[in-house]
């Protein structure tokens, strides 16, 4: 079976990323994806929903390079469960986006130019 979830959004905070010890890297960060509608008496509303993203490996190597907190980002991959114990002994999960493929829909400019572009951003899947 298999589940993809993608999303278009604002990055909330520049990535974090941080080596396992096994030495893959893992970049995290938050992304904003919001939604405005209007309701029958014409009321403006709008609603945010942020995702905890995951990269993985040369994906996440990618993301700390050229992802930026405001950047917009076209993001598919799968929703995963992650879960662990707190320092209190509680046990505690919480919902992340585990990035397969990013695509960078803002450019950056740096002294008036537009920056290069990002490699393709695609995570092999073994299976």
């Amino acid at each position: 079976m298999f589940a993809q979830t993608i999303i278009v959004g604002r990055v909330g905070k520049d990535p974090e990323t941080r080596y396992t010890a096994g030495g893959a890297a893992v970049a995290n960060f938050s992304v904003a994806v919001s939604r405005k509608w209007a309701d029958r008496g014409g009321e403006k509303h709008e609603e945010t929903t942020w995702y905890a993203v995951v990269a993985w490996q040369k994906l996440a190597e990618i993301v700390q390079q050229y992802v930026h907190k405001g950047d917009l980002v076209l993001i598919s991959g799968e929703m995963q469960r992650r879960e662990w114990e707190a320092k209190d002994g509680s046990k505690r999960d919480a919902w992340e986006l585990r990035a397969v493929t990013l695509k960078m829909l803002t450019g950056r400019k740096t002294n008036g130019a537009p920056a290069a572009e990002p490699p393709m951003a695609d995570e092999e899947i073994a299976f």
